[in-house]
């Protein structure tokens, strides 16, 4: 006989177990029964064939095991009462319970097939209605236990205290019939205790945009959050669309977000003490039991070999900052390759397990523009796309500063500064030497041609994308090599474009220029005091 889920006998289960809680580790490659049950591990052909044979599962039979609530602290209560969304610190936890709010007439705008199978669903258009009505939280899945996570931040640098999620809901974690555990999370469903001013709402522009992307850089090989389905409803919020002083109405939209965890590098940032820049604190400091708990859980569960083969803690914590070093590292170079700028890389934007996670005002590189900046509210250009990979080392070093005291900072700061660069440039350049073509002869000469195809992409305004694109259209024989060039030079900006572009942010029409020539020369009128740093910016601009 088999278990519930091991239906083939070809895989290996031979023991009966009907638990509807099956345990679960994502990467482990094992059954999804629990340590007892015995059955042999499944690897990845076992797992594929598992989702193949098996019916899709209706939304009411998905079947939740919520391991984070029950391995990590979680505030009294079921968050149905009115205090439940009432904005605070809460200390001493990481988990707040809350009830999605309803929306007025919810509708499926758009569902991901692939995203769905990854919890064994598989849904038609006759499932939309019944969707909208789950995917909005206008109704509970059985099983699922929606709460807000309690975290820290970074943000632009400077530590802001409790944040959290202020617009989001863990769902639970459904164990699907290959075994593989997924977190689910509304984002958009209402008020948290950690919504502070805002509705915890989304809209639907910034909806579409976060399910799109989610899902292209998966399908890009990316790791990232996945989106699962897209919900609108009649419900609307006020929102000042181009900050212009002219809000409107919108509609309140839902998208579920699935992830093996949701869990970031701010999670371990609720145990900061009292910043000396902004003043601001954790809202659970000096609980290094809650941090003991974290590392337990997030290295038992999503770094199981880590776990297995470091009996000794520090020897483990260390570990899993080394790998979780090395994700980040080969992630952000994943995104420079493509010409992803995140846009608001805080620290409480950043997985624990290295995926892309937390869609806001990001973009990709048009006109290829290392100083490129997407988000208009990143004023000095802190989250550049050029500075993306100096940014992600620099969170890393916040999350070894949480670690401590169950991680010694000397040890996390060694492994960072081993690993994290030798680990970026080396996937960096594995990737690019792809998309020039450079596979079969590998030559230390091919970073400066790396390098210099860039600064040539960046002089002549060339089209990130489409510029190594048509570089499948050379045959590679010399005597197309005219021909070629023609096609690749298409993609370089006109004259007038680059003029826009490289156009000088100071007016050569100012005062400040003639006032600069008349001190140098000694004859100026003008009693105003300029600084030899206006007076330098405005010789450069001469000088272009």
């Amino acid at each position: 006989m088999t278990c519930d889920f091991c239906v083939d006998a070809r895989v290996g289960c031979t023991r009966m177990a009907r638990s509807p809680l099956h345990g679960s580790v994502l990467g482990t490659g094992g059954c999804v029964s629990p340590p007892d049950h015995g059955c042999s591990k499944h690897d990845e052909a076992g797992r594929a064939h598992l989702l193949r044979r098996l019916p899709a599962s209706s939304l009411r039979a998905l079947r939740f095991d919520n391991r984070a609530l029950r391995s990590l602290p979680v505030e009294p209560g079921d968050g149905q009462d009115e205090d439940a969304v009432r904005s605070r610190q809460v200390p001493g936890v990481c988990f707040s319970p809350v009830r999605p709010s309803p929306v007025q007439e919810p509708r499926v705008v758009a569902l991901s097939p692939p995203a769905l199978a990854l919890l064994g669903l598989q849904l038609g258009e006759e499932d939309e209605e019944e969707a909208a009505m789950y995917f909005s939280g206008n109704r509970l899945l059985p099983g699922s236990e929606p709460a807000a996570h309690c975290y820290c931040g970074h943000q632009f640098g400077n530590f802001a205290g409790q944040l959290g999620d202020g617009a989001a809901m863990y769902l639970g974690e459904v164990v699907n019939p290959a075994g593989q555990r997924w977190e689910l999370q509304l984002k958009g469903a209402g008020l948290t205790p950690y919504s502070r001013q805002a509705d915890g709402r989304k809209v639907l522009r910034s909806s579409i945009r976060e399910f799109l992307c989610s899902e292209a850089m998966s399908h890009l090989g990316i790791p990232s959050t996945r989106a699962a389905s897209c919900v609108t409803s009649d419900s609307t919020v006020v929102r000042d669309i181009f900050y212009d002083g002219h809000p409107k109405n919108e509609k309140c939209t839902i998208v579920l977000r699935v992830a093996a965890t949701f869990l970031r590098f701010g999670s371990f940032e609720i145990f900061k003490p009292t910043d000396e820049f902004t003043g601001r604190r954790g809202p659970s400091v000096g609980r290094n039991d809650i941090r003991i708990q974290m590392l337990d859980y997030v290295i038992g569960t999503f770094y199981p070999d880590i776990q297995e083969k470091c009996p000794e803690r520090t020897q483990r914590n260390a570990e899993f900052f080394r790998e979780i070093t090395k994700r980040t590292a080969r992630l952000v170079a994943e995104w420079q390759c493509v010409g992803f700028c995140h846009g608001v890389l805080n620290t409480d934007n950043m997985s624990i397990v290295g995926v892309t996670i937390d869609y806001g005002p990001y973009g990709f590189l048009d006109r290829y523009d290392p100083e490129h900046i997407c988000n208009g509210s990143d004023n000095m250009g802190r989250y550049a796309y050029n500075k993306q990979p100096e940014i992600c080392k620099w969170n890393l070093g916040k999350l070894a500063e949480a670690l401590v005291p169950e991680l010694p900072i000397d040890i996390s700061q060694k492994i960072l500064e081993e690993e994290y660069d030798v680990e970026f440039q080396r996937h960096y350049l594995q990737k690019m030497r792809k998309k020039l073509g450079l596979i079969h002869v590998k030559l230390d000469e091919d970073s400066k041609l790396i390098s210099d195809f860039l600064d040539t992409m960046n002089l002549t305004g060339s089209d990130f994308t489409n510029t190594f694109r048509v570089l499948s259209k050379f045959s590679g024989s010399a005597g197309d090599i005219d021909g070629f060039v023609n096609i690749i030079t298409e993609q370089c900006a006109s004259m007038e474009e680059l003029k826009v572009a490289f156009k000088p942010k100071m007016d050569p029409s100012a005062n400040i220029f003639r006032s600069a020539l008349q001190i140098i020369e000694g004859t100026c009128t003008d009693n105003r005091h300029y600084s030899i740093t206006e007076i330098t910016v405005q010789n450069r601009y001469q000088e272009e």
